[in-house]
Formats: C-alpha cells, sequence, structure tokens
C-alpha cells in the first residue's frame, strides 16, 4: 500500500528523544524551545519529503501535497506535537506522524489526487503551558479572538505572540486554513474501552458535550462542641447529600452521562467549626446537545431539593458550556468501509476528551480514528500504545484517504 511502518516507526522514535523524560514519557510544552526543536524536525521532514510547509499567525502548521488540483479544498490530516508536563509520548504526536506517512505514501499517486493533501500540526492543543486547549484550532475559526490569544499569559507572564515569536513560528494570517473537503484526525483513545472490548480501532462519531458549574451550600457556622445536632444547618452535609444524590441517580440512568465532582472546599475550614459554606465543581457530560441541556437541569433540582430538605441554601453557577460535536455521517460510513475492505475490527465510539477536530468542524466535514491506550493511561509517562494496534489503524485511515482523494480506488492490499 505504499506506506513504510519502519519508517514511521523510525520518526516516531525521534520525535519521542525531544522532551524525553526518564520514564518514557515526554514534556514538550507549547512555544518552549522543546516545542521549537519538535517544529524544526517536522518541518525538515516535510521539506525533505518535497511538501509545501506554511506556518499562519498563531504557529499552526501545514504541510502540503498539491496534485493536481490546488485550487479545490484540501484533505487534511494531523493533530498536535505539543505535550503536558511528563505526559505521554503518543498523543498527538503519532496523528500528525501517522498523517504524515499517508500523504508522503500517496506521493507516487499524485497525479491521479481529486484535491489537495495536507498535513496539520495545531499550537497548543493541550492549554498546558497557555491555559485554554485547541487554542490553535479554536483561533483560525474564529472560536477565539486574534488580541486573546496574544495576549494569553503562561504561569511566568509570558505572552503568547512573545513567545511565538521567540521560537520564530510566527507565521502569517493568509497562511490560516479556511476549509476542508475532511478532516480526518488519528488519535489514541486516551480511555479504556478499546482495549477492554478488543477492538483494534475506534470510529469516532463525536465529541461529548460538557457543562461545567461552581456549586454551593451555604449554612451557618457555629461551635463544634456547643450546637446540638437538631440545631445545626450544616452545609458540608448537604453537600455530600447532594453528590450522593446525584451520583445515585446517574448510575440508574445506566447511559453516556458522565458527572464528576473535581473539587471540593468547606468554609471556614477549621476542625472545631460547623462549616459556613461548602463548595463543589461539576462536570457534567454527554454526546447528545438535548440530553445534556436535560441533565443540566435535573441536576440542578437534585441540588435545590437538598437544600430544601436541609434548610440551608444552594447556589449553582454556571462556569462553562461546550456543546457536543457531531462528526459527518458520511466520513463515518468511509471509514466503516476502509475497517470492512481491511477485515479490521472496530468499535463506534465517542470521544470523552476534545480534540482540535472539534474547532476544524467548523470549516468542513470532520471525523477521528483511534487507537486503543493500554490500561486507558493517558496525559502521564506511562502512555503506551500497542504498534500492532496503530498499523491497523494506519491502514484503516490510508484506505480511507484513499477513497476520497483518489480518482482511482486501490484494491485493499494494493
Amino acid at each position: 500500500m505504499g506506506m513504510k511502518v519502519e519508517r514511521l516507526k523510525r520518526r516516531f522514535d525521534e520525535m519521542a528523544q525531544i522532551g524525553a523524560t526518564e520514564r518514557g514519557g515526554v514534556h514538550r510544552l507549547a512555544l518552549s524551545d522543546l516545542d521549537r526543536e519538535a517544529r524544526d524536525l517536522w518541518t525538515h521532514w516535510s521539506e525533505e519529503a518535497g511538501f509545501k510547509v506554511r506556518v499562519d499567525d498563531f504557529g499552526n502548521m501545514f504541510a502540503r501535497l498539491e496534485g493536481n488540483f490546488p485550487e479545490k479544498k484540501p484533505i487534511v490530516l494531523g493533530s498536535h506535537l505539543d505535550s503536558v508536563p511528563k505526559g505521554g509520548k503518543f498523543d498527538g504526536t503519532l496523528g500528525v506522524l501517522v498523517g504524515f506517512e499517508i500523504i508522503e505514501s500517496l506521493q507516487e499517486k499524485a497525479e491521479d489526487l481529486s484535491c489537495p493533501l495536507e498535513v496539520a500540526v495545531f499550537t497548543n492543543e493541550e492549554g498546558a503551558r497557555f491555559p485554554t486547549p485547541m487554542l490553535g484550532s479554536g483561533a483560525i475559526t474564529g472560536v477565539f479572538s486574534k488580541q486573546h490569544v496574544y495576549d494569553m499569559q503562561d504561569d511566568d507572564g509570558k505572552r503568547f505572540e512573545d513567545e511565538l515569536k521567540r521560537i520564530g513560528y510566527q507565521g502569517e494570517e493568509k497562511n490560516r486554513l479556511k476549509e476542508v473537503e475532511a478532516f480526518i484526525e488519528l488519535h489514541i483513545e486516551q480511555g479504556p474501552l478499546l482495549e477492554a472490548r478488543e477492538k483494534p480501532v475506534g470510529v469516532v462519531k463525536g465529541i461529548q458535550g460538557l457543562s461545567w458549574h461552581r456549586v454551593q451550600f451555604i449554612g451557618e457556622s457555629d461551635h463544634a462542641g456547643t450546637t446540638p445536632l437538631e440545631h445545626r444547618k450544616d452545609p458540608l452535609l448537604s453537600a455530600v447529600k447532594a453528590i450522593s444524590r446525584i451520583n445515585n441517580w446517574i448510575h440508574r440512568l445506566e447511559d453516556e452521562t458522565l458527572v464528576t465532582f473535581g473539587k471540593f472546599d468547606t468554609l471556614p475550614g477549621s476542625i472545631n467549626v460547623i462549616p459556613s459554606e461548602a463548595v463543589f465543581s461539576l462536570d457534567i457530560r454527554h454526546p447528545d446537545h438535548s440530553v445534556l441541556l436535560d441533565r443540566v437541569e435535573t441536576v440542578k433540582h437534585l441540588i435545590r431539593e437538598v437544600a430544601l430538605e436541609d434548610d440551608t441554601q444552594s447556589l449553582c453557577e454556571d462556569l462553562s458550556f461546550m456543546p457536543p460535536v457531531a462528526f459527518d455521517e458520511s466520513l463515518i460510513d468511509t471509514l466503516r468501509e476502509s475497517c470492512r475492505a481491511n477485515e479490521i475490527d472496530y468499535l463506534e465510539m465517542f470521544s470523552g476528551a476534545g480534540h482540535d477536530a472539534m474547532y476544524i468542524d467548523r470549516l468542513g466535514k470532520t471525523v477521528m480514528i483511534f487507537t486503543p491506550s493500554q490500561a486507558g493511561k493517558s496525559h502521564c509517562e506511562e502512555e503506551e500504545t500497542d504498534w500492532e494496534d496503530i498499523e491497523k489503524a494506519l491502514r484503516v485511515m490510508h484506505d480511507n484517504v484513499a477513497r476520497l482523494a483518489l480518482t482511482h480506488q486501490p484494491a485493499a492490499d494494493e
């Protein structure tokens, strides 16, 4: 099929050395010196392969194989090269390098391309250094304004724009990705489902929506030793009851709803004082927009219900809402066909994490392919994906791109 898996492995191992940690991960934050080194290596490979490389004003990079129809909308593959602190070497990088290998393998058939092919590397996908994930893809799709992005600061007060200039990757606005015929992002699952169900490939139907909230219960602070139980208005007990009630309700649903209580605090926070306030965070997720909204309203009702029962007060502040993204059904169908043609078993699923694909979806048709994560681990140095599974995903993705981009469709074993 024209691809060289050993070449892909060699490049992957070379990229993994940039920011390598002692325990086998990578520490390669966006717009750092190590990020520049990774970008330089990717640019070298792209130019060596004969691709046209461009960089936009947010540092997003694109390598292009034009073919005979440069005026057509491109099919774009790719992901990101930045990592979280002491993260895994597969996250993002695998999608970039698999995309690169596929496009390089199709160079010999450039005359048969019905549209250009591109590999994209998006800036600050992780949001680990500049605290907004998918920043580069969100900026070019209008989610974030240019000034907002440029003024964003890291923990040391360094501005995004200044660091972009410092590493030499502030390109031009004219180089932005403006529209796509299709965007296909291969990524590790970052969860346990594929491994648990022994499926080498995940056909991703969309990305879950999320709703974030700050929940506050207000009671009466008093002395721990002199206030009888029947005279207390303890907001901590109300908060615990609400969390338990919400959790029990979610488990009874037996659907795709996810709820997480990630932060918890009390005031004044003394061992011998009944709290006056209890505060916790609430993360609610579901792949269906209307269902997500319904789940949020039910959770808010349960919170009010507990406050009424306990004679405490409750507040539920809306912090952030990100609607679900449904990927293009025709691209999902083509992925299914590619899996069947290559006799590779697959699982249809939704992504629980955000990815650049959720914003590039605004520019055209989008879909994702997942590879299994061993033990479901990601964003850690133990992150691992078996190369046998990667090879299967590579075959599926190559077949998928060929079906979409070539005027002559090769057989599965070509």
